[in-house]
């Protein structure tokens, strides 16, 4: 059987770029798009007996409908071609309030062909999976405020800590209780113990839902299907289940800089080694995250030029220049110029980090409680080459003048 997996789809990340003048979508959307297409694309050129989508379609809980609709083209066209498809709830599709729906809700309620919504933890057997020799175990996000409301804890940590052990126990039953004849296929939208995050988190949200490594490594499972963790990766590489987070279907942010997008499809067969393909996707918008630590006063603008990537590297790239300064440099930095040199990028980020060059120390001898609160300031003011000190420190004694008189 030959699954199709992938996971946190993220559509609607639209926090870089312009607007497509002929659709009207946010370039960075149809970045996105892009790499959802070549994914349901691969899937019907090769005809592959299951996809599994293992959580996240969005970034925001509530999407525009115009997103929604995006999102529903693409998995239509998978009904349309007769392909099981299942769609895992993950922590960006759920509201955290009881009662709300999710933001893949459309699909269960309009119970469209070939599609199966999987929004509570459940067992799948071949009469959920339209026929298919297989078994799955659907492990959605679990909402906190699910979590509250399922245990009476008032202390999310608990919660979290009882709700880990229940699943661990759910799971393995479930494992116990299964056809053995049949493969079973574990999906998660999770993080399990080891897995490696990337740099930067910026879309994950709320307290992880932690799976052991023991729980997913079981020997009795075919194949593990995860999603939540951006970085893709086997967290039981080189053993078998594989276990496999794919990774974001694009780049969302800086920490995903170096690293390359992917989907995977995996060969499942009760007896046999599951064999998996990574298969990566190409046209995937560049992050380029380049630092800079000035030490001269001399030249500053062509310092960072140099720090930043060849006019060759720029057209389309996101780009991200970190620079750390002396304070009192700040005016010798010329940002226009270096707007205008990255004018060929998609985006360009400037973060500038002024340093205070020396901590304020008091001389030897003397002891904090011995200095008053104008000496004090007298000596950060001192540290720091405060250019208007004097005025500051009249202004500071004016202050605490008042202060004492009305006390």
């Amino acid at each position: 059987m030959k699954l199709l997996h992938f996971a946190d789809a993220h559509i609607d990340m639209t926090n870089y770029g312009r607007h497509d003048p002929v659709s009207g979508l946010p370039l960075r959307v149809l970045d996105f798009l892009k790499s959802l297409d070549t994914i349901v694309d691969t899937a019907i050129e090769r005809k592959v007996d299951l996809v599994i989508f293992a959580g996240d379609a969005y970034k925001d809980r509530s999407p525009a409908p115009t997103f929604q609709r995006e999102w529903g083209r693409r998995i239509m066209k998978l009904s349309q071609a007769k392909i099981p498809t299942l769609l895992l709830v993950g922590n960006h599709d759920i509201s955290p309030s009881i009662g709300r729906a999710h933001a893949l809700q459309e699909f269960k309620t309009l119970n469209v062909p070939f599609v199966k919504v999987l929004d509570a933890p459940q067992l799948l057997t071949p009469e959920d999976l339209w026929g298919l020799p297989l078994q799955v175990i659907a492990m959605p996000w679990v909402a906190r405020s699910g979590l509250m409301a399922a245990t009476g804890e008032t202390d999310s940590t608990q919660a979290f800590s009882r709700i880990e052990e229940n699943i661990g126990d759910l799971i393995s039953g479930w494992i116990e209780e299964s056809d053995p004849a049949l493969p079973i296929v574990l999906t998660a939208h999770a993080s399990i113990e080891g897995a490696k995050f990337g740099g930067e988190r910026l879309v994950m949200l709320g307290n992880d839902l932690v799976l052991t490594g023991s729980l997913v490594k079981n020997p009795k499972l075919s194949y593990v299907a995860m999603g939540h963790i951006h970085k893709p990766q086997d967290v039981n590489e080189g053993h078998q289940p594989p276990v496999i987070y794919p990774g974001s279907i694009e780049r969302v942010d800086f920490g995903e800089a170096k690293e390359d997008r992917f989907f995977v499809v995996a060969d499942v067969e009760k007896g046999r080694d599951t064999e998996v393909e990574w298969i990566q996707l190409t046209g995937v918008r560049r992050f380029i995250d380049r630092r800079a630590v000035l030490k001269s006063s001399e030249n500053v603008t062509e310092t960072l030029k140099a720090a930043l990537p060849s006019p060759k590297e720029m057209p389309e790239a996101i780009i991200r220049l970190v620079v750390e300064y002396p304070r009192e440099w700040d005016a010798l930095i010329d940002e226009s110029a270096l707007r205008k040199y990255t004018a060929e990028a998609f985006e360009f980020h400037f973060v500038k980090r002024p340093q205070i060059e020396s901590r304020v120390r008091i001389d030897e001898g003397q002891v904090v409680s011995s200095l008053s609160p104008l000496d004090l300031l007298g000596q950060y003011f001192d540290a720091s080459k405060v250019s208007n000190a004097d005025e500051l420190k009249a202004l500071a004694q004016e202050i605490i003048t008042e202060d004492s008189q009305d006390s």
